[in-house]
């Protein structure tokens, strides 16, 4: 029974799992899979291509995914859910949101059409992602078919199993290198009772030294970004827990608040409005402000900074790394040549090998997508 024939079913709040087995698709993917790699013959993968701009550009024959789709089971009660992995993000946060429940580490989609399963591949997650987890943290298991054609599956459906998270996680970012996502389990939270924005007109300095005095207080922050001169700091919680916080953090109330993080996470904001290549820097949340010349927005209380800079990539990587952070060129212009991430370690480098060499022998997923040799 294909993944798309139980759709419809899935949408209301269940609390029974749907057992799938050799779906149409993933046994198509498979025998596709295996032709390839009797032939060495490279794969680029595509869902709904909303995340195309990430990485390197891959040589390969398009395999697309995006008609593996459906949601398997979802218990709401146990904060429980299991999709296919082509199934469309925008669904999946309708079928939660009829429940009151959401995903936890807000991805952004760059696409109506965005899949759940280039979402974790890519490993986005948005702006609640330093006050509630990441994408990886919030994968529970993951079924997937490697570079040799095999279907194998990892970790549970289950908060509390443990076993083969890493192994889960793993496939959280690695953009296809590893494996083609086919099914994934990921635990789901609970929506807050209310949120609400304010605004303090602040520099960039002064901005960062809030974030983190406020961070280090037990108050209902779910974002804290900087950008035009303006703080923004999202308060997520109980109706009495967020007055109490804003009682203490003061500033003004942003009527658009929520169409603001809406359009941060999307990358919607005025500041995205560029053609310039733009870098994303993952910086220690505790550093200064940013001493490369161009234009920075600050999300994630400070861990974040969004940049476009005519400063040489090279010296965008070794400032990145020189205060403990990586820098990744996330969007690049059309005269982009350079590398996308920043150069791995000897020993970091032995590992990511290894790990390729393990699930794709062959080298056919998605080849040089994230470096030239993996």
């Amino acid at each position: 029974m294909p993944c798309t024939s139980i759709a419809a079913i899935c949408r209301f709040r269940i609390s029974r799992d749907f057992k799938l087995s050799g779906t149409d698709e993933t046994e198509r993917l498979i025998k596709v899979v295996r032709s390839a790699y009797r032939n060495s013959e490279p794969l680029r993968i595509i869902g709904s291509g909303s995340k195309s701009f990430l990485g390197r550009p891959v040589a390969g024959t398009h395999l697309n995914v995006a008609e593996n789709e459906g949601i398997l089971s979802y218990d709401p009660s146990e904060l429980v859910l299991s999709v296919c992995a082509g199934t469309k993000l925008r669904e999946i946060v309708k079928t939660l949101g009829e429940s009151g429940q959401m995903l936890g580490f807000e991805p952004p989609a760059f696409g109506d059409d965005a899949t759940i399963g280039g979402t974790i591949a890519c490993g986005l997650s948005g702006p609640r992602r330093p006050f509630a987890g990441s994408a990886r943290d919030f994968v529970l298991g993951i079924k997937c078919i490697t570079g040799k054609g095999e279907l194998l599956s990892f970790g549970g459906q289950v908060i509390k199993n443990v076993a083969g998270y890493d192994v889960s996680r793993l496939m959280v970012g690695a953009l296809g290198t590893l494996g083609i996502l086919s099914e994934i389990s990921m635990k789901v939270l609970p929506m807050h009772e209310v949120e609400k924005t304010l605004i303090h007109e602040t520099g960039e300095q002064s901005a960062l030294q809030d974030m983190t005095r406020w961070t280090r207080r037990s108050l209902p922050i779910s974002a804290m970004s900087h950008v035009d001169g303006k703080l923004r700091i999202r308060l997520s919680g109980t109706v009495n827990g967020t007055r109490i916080a804003e009682t203490l953090i003061g500033g003004d109330l942003d009527p658009d608040g929520e169409t603001y993080w809406a359009h941060l996470k999307e990358h919607k904001l005025e500041f995205f409005d560029r053609s310039d290549s733009l870098w994303r820097l993952s910086l220690p949340a505790v550093a200064k402000s940013v001493s490369l010349k161009g234009d920075c927005l600050i999300d994630w209380a400070g861990a974040l900074r969004w940049m476009y800079s005519n400063e040489s990539p090279q010296t965008i990587f070794d400032y990145a790394r020189s205060i403990g952070g990586h820098a990744t060129m996330f969007r690049p212009d059309s005269q982009w040549s350079s590398n996308f991430f920043s150069e791995l370690s000897e020993p970091v480098g032995r590992i990511h090998r290894n790990l390729k060499r393990s699930f794709d022998p062959r080298g056919i997923l998605n080849p040089g997508i994230l470096y030239a040799d993996l």
